[in-house]
């Protein structure tokens, strides 16, 4: 269960207010995420625990539902089962549906765990007093934050539940979204003490490089508008090292092409596709022959890539 040192204030760890607009929240994270990247602080485990923090506040406060609970219910927002703000030193405080009851006495069998059944006449007996032995136990979500690199490549963590300890193993290949079982690691039961479930959802944080489309790692490459028209053998960083890959000629810009088997691990086993979405980038300082050149180029092309806009009209 959350206790007030769990409580972490995400507005104050991102650094606005509890009145900040989703804008305002989107441009801070922002800007905070790019100076504490641990690609940028390598080495840093301050930088890493805040970029953490940061998703992590992100995370909340950029989904409206996630956020409302936030406020409303402070460090037990994600508490399954809480729908009223606990009172001062609660630990397991929760409201009742009464309209689900015919009456207060299934009401009070519903509580105490009894079972009844109906007899020949008609009305009904209980027949197990005790309570519930056999309850189901509650499951529990909680979210876990890796890097690229550790959710590409598999990592063991150490989770710390209430008072105990735990080592998670999470397999290469978690993609944002994806859920790992943690078998009797959840709330027990109010009645057995069974315990319940622990499922953990990935989240993956951002990469300056590389993202998902879906289910495709993607990546942005720059190229001269010359490899562009005339083709070019260029060098492209992929999870595992850089490989040359071939422009061909006239390529586009936003034009996307695949590299086989160098993106995402594989659950079963192997590797995705990475896709390099090609960037024609121009030159702007530019060297006095680079001036002369694109001149003769301009003086002598032909080519007119607004041809059909000369036939648009309202």
């Amino acid at each position: 269960m959350p206790t007030a040192t769990d409580f972490k204030d995400y507005y104050a760890i991102l650094g606005v207010s509890k009145t900040a607009t989703p804008e305002e929240i989107k441009r801070t994270y922002r800007k905070l995420a790019r100076k504490y990247h641990p690609d940028l602080n390598p080495g840093d485990k301050d930088a890493e625990t805040k970029f953490k923090e940061l998703n992590e506040a992100n995370e909340v406060l950029s989904d409206p539902e996630k956020r409302q609970k936030y406020d409303r219910f402070g460090q037990h927002w994600n508490h399954p089962g809480y729908t009223e703000a606990p009172p001062p030193g609660s630990t397991n405080v929760g409201t009742t549906d009464f309209d689900q009851y015919g009456d207060f006495d299934s009401f009070i069998n519903d509580l105490l765990g009894r079972s009844r059944r109906k007899t020949s006449t008609g009305g009904f007996d209980d027949f197990n007093g005790g309570f519930r032995s056999q309850a189901p136990a509650p499951d529990t979500e909680a979210a876990i934050a890796l890097t690229f690199s550790e959710a590409f490549h598999g990592v063991q963590k150490r989770l710390q539940l209430d008072e105990e300890t735990i080592n998670v193993r999470i397999p290469a290949g978690a993609k944002p979204g994806s859920r790992i079982r943690l078998k009797g690691k959840g709330l027990p039961s109010p009645f057995s003490q069974q315990r319940g479930d622990l499922y953990l959802t990935i989240e993956v944080l951002t990469h300056p490089f590389y993202r998902f489309e879906g289910d495709d790692l993607v990546c942005d490459i720059p190229i001269r508008p010359d490899e562009a028209v005339l083709g070019a053998q260029i060098s492209v960083p992929t999870p595992d090292g850089s490989v040359t890959m071939k422009v061909p000629k006239g390529v586009r810009s936003g034009q996307s092409l695949r590299l086989r088997g160098k993106g995402w691990t594989l659950p079963k086993g192997g590797r995705g596709d990475l896709f390099a979405k090609l960037q024609i980038v121009t030159p702007k300082d530019l060297s006095a022959i680079e001036q002369e050149y694109y001149e003769k180029i301009q003086a002598n092309t032909s080519f007119n890539p607004r041809t059909q806009l000369e036939e648009i009209k309202l």
